[in-house]
C-alpha cells in the first residue's frame, strides 16, 4: 500500500522557497542543540557550529525579498508550505518535551 499523497505546495516565489527552506534548516539545527532533547555534546556542538551559516542563508533570502519590494510575508501561504514540509513536527522538536511524571 502506498503512503498517502501529500498536498501540493502552494505557489511561492523563489525567494519565499528559500526563506522556507532556510527557516526549516535553522529549526532543525536548533532542535539538535536543544539541551532538553540532545544526548551528546558533540552533535549539539556540530549543530551549533552550522547554525550561523544557515541563519545567514535565511537572512539573505529575506534580504532578497526586501530588495525586490516584497514587503509582506504571507503567513497563511508560508504556513501551508511549512505544514507540507513537516514543519509542525520539526518545530515541535525545538520545544521542551513533556515533563516526565514521577
Amino acid at each position: 500500500m502506498l503512503p498517502p499523497e501529500l498536498p501540493p505546495l502552494p505557489a511561492l516565489t523563489r525567494a519565499e522557497c528559500d526563506v522556507v527552506d532556510a527557516y526549516l534548516a535553522v529549526v532543525d539545527l536548533v532542535a539538535r542543540i536543544n539541551p532538553a532533547r540532545v544526548e551528546d555534546t558533540y552533535s549539539a556542538l556540530r549543530a551549533a557550529q552550522a547554525l550561523p551559516a544557515r541563519a545567514r542563508e535565511l537572512r539573505e533570502a529575506l534580504d532578497v525579498m526586501h530588495a525586490r519590494g516584497e514587503s509582506e510575508l504571507h503567513a497563511g501561504t508560508l504556513g501551508r508550505a511549512l505544514r507540507v514540509l513537516d514543519g509542525e513536527r520539526r518545530t515541535g522538536r525545538v520545544a521542551l518535551p513533556p515533563a516526565a511524571t514521577p
